[in-house]
C-alpha cells in the first residue's frame, strides 16, 4: 500500500502444559517459552510499530514470590529493545549466580519474565497517541491471586461512551474513556463478581480462606465471566489475557473479523493473528493450525486443559478482507493464492485499456506489498498470450511464416520500475510530516521505457491517494511513457473503518473527495451534503440501533467507473506529461477471490455490527463540520 496508513495490532500467546524442566531436557533451554515468543512477535511484526509488549505468568508461586512480570516499549525497533531489556536481566544474574541455572526452580523464582503462561503484542495505535501508557498488555492487579488480568487484543469497539456509562452505572470511576481501559475493567468487574461468587460458595462448603484460593482456580468459569462482560461489546475484536493463577484465554467477536489462530497439543497451547507465524516459530503444518471459532473463547486452564466455548451467537461471518489484500503477511498459503487471483482479475480490463497493445506495454508494481498480486496478473497475461499463440497455430495453412515470427516474439514486458526507500518509509510517520517528504519515497529505473510505451503498475489498495499524487504519478512521469495505468488490486475504499484499522476521517478518502467533485460538477454538492448531513445527525440524536448509513447517498448518482475516472484526474498534477488512468478491483471479483472472507464495509458501507452506521453517520458530521476527529 503507498498510502500510509496504520495497521492492525498483533497477538502472541503461549501457555506451557509442562514444567519448565521438561522443556529443559527436551529443547535444551528453559527459556524455550521465551524464546518461542519472541520469534512469533517477531514475524507479526507487520502488524505492529508503534510499539509491543510482553508480559509473563509464573505458575504456583508461593505468597511473597513475583509471579507476574510486564515489559513495554515505544522505542524505534520496540520488540528488540524488550527481548534485549529481558535478555540483559539474565545475563545479570548468570554472570552473578551461574548455581541458578543447575536449578530449575530456584532459577524460576528469581529471574523475571521466566514463566510458564506468556503474552504478547505489537500495536499499531488507531486511538490516542503513542504512549507507554497506551501499550499493551494491560494489567489489573489484586492482592488475591485469580484476580490479576493482564490483558492485550486486537480490536476497536464503536461503542466506547456506552461501555464507559455502564461502568459508571456499576458504581466504577473509569481512569479514561479508551476501549482498552473500558474493555479491561468491564471484564475485570466481572471477574471480581465471579471469583467473590465462588468464595461464598466454598465458605458456606466450610472450606477455610487459606484453602479457597486454589479451589477458586479450578471452579472458575471463564466462558462464562466473558458472556456476562461482553453482553454489550459491539466491534472486532481479538482479545487475550492471563489470569494470576494462570489460566489463559483469547476472545474472538462474532463476525470473525478480526483473526485468530490457534495450535495445542499436550505440551503447549499457541496463539497468534497471524497463522505463518506459528508455522514457523513452531515448525507445524498449516492444517495443524486451526481458527479460534467467530463468538468462541479458547481457553487454557491452569492445568493445561485446553477447551474452546461459545461467548456470543456467532453473526454472520464477515472476515476483514483488507486482512488478505494487505495486512497479513503473504506467507500464509491461503493469502498468496487469494492475492494472485486479485491479480489475475483485473488483467482483463487492462487488455481492453491498451487495446491488446502489449508490445507496447511495461507491467511493475509499486513495492513491496503488491507484489503477489502482480505475479497473478502476468500469470493471467501469459495465459492470454498462449491463448493467442494457439489460437493462431491451429488456423494452419492460413498462417505465413511472418506471421509465425511475429507470434513467436509476442512476449510480456515485465520490469522493476519503483524502488520504495524502507528507511525513508519507516521514518515518515505524521501526515504534515509525511507531505513534506512523500516525494522522496520511491526512486525509479531509468531508461527503460520508450515514449510510445503505456506503463501498467499495480498497488495493492488506494486509500487517500497522496503518495499516488504526490511522488509515484511525478516520478514516473519522469520516464516519459505515453500513459500511465494504475491499478488497484482492492475496490475503492469509501467509508470508515471502526474495527481495528485507522481509516475513521471519512474526508481523507480519495473516492469520497471524487464523489464530492463530481456532485461540484453536476451544481449537486450543496443540496446533497445539506440533505445527507441532516439524515445522519437526525440519525445520531435517536437513541438504539441507526438502521440505515446515509453516506451512500453520495455515491449513489455515479458509477464505479465515473469515480474512477474523476480519481484519475484529481491525482495527476498539472505538470504531469502522461496520461493518467485508475483502474480499481471490482467487488464481485474481490469476493470471488476470498470467498471465505467478505467483509467489504470499507468498500460497501454494509457494516457487521449495530454501531457500523454511527460510525459512518458521525464520520460524515465530523466531515461537514470541519472536525478532524474520529468517529467513535
Amino acid at each position: 500500500m503507498s498510502d500510509f496508513m496504520k495497521h492492525e495490532c498483533g497477538l502472541s500467546l503461549v501457555h506451557l502444559k509442562k514444567p519448565l524442566t521438561f522443556y529443559k531436557l527436551k529443547y535444551g533451554s528453559v527459556s524455550y517459552g521465551l524464546n518461542k515468543m519472541y520469534l512469533l512477535m517477531e514475524k507479526q511484526h507487520n502488524r505492529g510499530q508503534d510499539g509491543a509488549g510482553y508480559a509473563s505468568i509464573k505458575i504456583d508461586m508461593r505468597p511473597g514470590q513475583r509471579y507476574i512480570s510486564r515489559v513495554r516499549s515505544i522505542e524505534s525497533h520496540p520488540i528488540a529493545d524488550i527481548f534485549k531489556r529481558i535478555n540483559q536481566r539474565l545475563e545479570e544474574l548468570y554472570q552473578t549466580q551461574p548455581e541458578l541455572w543447575y536449578d530449575i526452580e530456584k532459577l524460576k523464582s528469581t529471574v523475571p519474565y521466566l514463566g510458564e503462561v506468556m503474552l504478547g503484542h505489537v500495536r499499531y495505535g488507531t486511538y490516542g497517541s503513542n504512549k507507554i501508557e497506551n501499550t499493551h498488555p494491560f494489567l489489573r492487579q489484586n492482592n488475591w491471586k485469580h484476580r490479576n488480568l493482564i490483558l492485550a487484543g486486537n480490536f476497536n469497539m464503536t461503542n466506547v461512551t456506552q461501555l464507559f456509562d455502564n461502568l459508571v452505572n456499576l458504581g466504577q470511576h473509569p481512569k479514561e474513556r479508551a476501549d482498552t481501559v473500558t474493555v479491561l475493567e468491564n471484564i475485570g468487574h466481572f471477574l471480581d463478581e465471579a471469583v467473590e461468587k465462588i468464595y461464598k460458595t466454598l465458605k458456606s462448603e466450610g472450606v477455610s480462606k487459606s484453602n479457597a484460593s486454589e479451589l477458586i482456580a479450578q471452579r472458575l468459569n471463564i466462558a462464562k465471566l466473558l458472556r456476562k462482560a461482553s453482553k454489550y461489546w459491539d466491534g472486532g475484536y481479538a482479545i487475550a489475557g492471563l489470569l494470576g493463577h494462570g489460566d489463559s484465554f483469547l476472545l474472538r467477536d462474532p463476525n470473525g473479523i478480526r483473526p485468530a489462530f490457534y495450535f495445542s497439543d499436550d505440551e503447549m497451547t499457541v496463539v497468534a493473528s497471524e497463522r505463518p507465524a506459528i508455522q514457523t516459530a513452531f515448525n507445524i503444518p498449516f492444517e495443524k493450525i486451526k481458527e479460534v471459532l467467530p463468538g468462541h473463547v479458547l481457553v487454557t486452564k491452569k492445568n493445561g486443559d485446553t477447551s474452546m466455548e461459545r461467548v456470543r451467537d456467532p453473526g454472520q461471518i464477515l472476515s476483514c478482507s483488507f486482512e488478505r489484500i494487505y495486512f497479513s503477511r503473504g506467507g500464509d498459503a491461503q493469502i498468496y493464492k487469494e492475492r494472485k487471483k486479485l491479480g489475475s482479475f483485473l488483467f482483463p480490463e487492462v487488455l481492453k485499456r491498451i487495446n491488446g497493445d502489449l508490445e507496447n506495454t511495461v507491467f511493475s508494481y509499486i513495492p513491496n506489498t503488491s507484489e503477489t498480486s502482480f505475479y497473478g496478473m502476468i500469470e493471467a497475461a501469459q495465459q492470454y498470450i498462449n491463448s493467442v499463440i494457439r489460437e493462431k497455430l491451429n488456423a494452419g495453412e492460413k498462417v505465413n511464416l511472418e506471421e509465425i515470427e511475429a507470434i513467436l516474439k509476442l512476449n510480456l514486458r515485465i520490469e522493476k520500475i519503483a524502488i520504495k526507500d524502507a528507511k525513508l518509509r519507516t521514518f515518515i510517520a505524521e501526515d504534515q510530516s509525511r507531505d513534506q517528504l512523500v516525494t522522496y519515497i520511491y526512486d525509479v529505473t531509468y531508461g527503460i521505457l520508450k515514449p510510445s510505451d503505456t506503463l501498467v503498475i499495480i498497488d495493492d489498495s488506494i486509500v487517500r491517494g497522496t503518495t499516488l499524487q504526490k511522488s509515484i504519478l511525478m516520478m514516473l512521469d519522469r520516464l516519459s511513457p505515453k500513459k500511465i495505468i494504475v491499478l488497484s488490486s482492492a475496490p475503492q475504499i469509501r467509508y470508515p473503518d471502526c474495527y481495528g484499522i485507522d481509516m475513521a476521517k471519512i474526508g481523507q478518502f480519495i473516492a469520497f473527495k471524487a464523489a464530492l467533485g463530481l456532485h461540484k460538477d453536476r451544481g449537486t454538492y450543496v443540496d446533497v451534503t445539506t440533505r445527507v448531513y441532516n439524515l445522519c445527525r437526525k440519525s445520531l440524536s435517536q437513541k438504539g440501533h441507526i438502521k440505515e448509513n446515509y453516506v451512500k447517498e453520495i455515491y449513489k448518482a455515479f458509477s464505479s467507473e465515473q469515480i474512477s475516472h474523476k480519481i484519475a484526474s484529481m491525482v495527476k498534477a498539472d505538470d504531469i506529461k502522461a496520461d493518467i488512468e485508475v483502474v480499481f478491483q471490482r467487488l464481485e471479483n474481490l469476493h470471488k477471490s476470498c470467498p471465505n472472507h467478505l467483509g467489504d464495509w470499507y468498500f460497501t458501507g454494509n457494516y457487521p455490527t449495530k454501531g457500523g452506521n454511527r460510525v459512518v453517520n458521525q464520520a460524515f458530521v465530523n466531515f461537514y463540520e470541519g472536525k478532524s476527529q474520529r468517529s467513535y
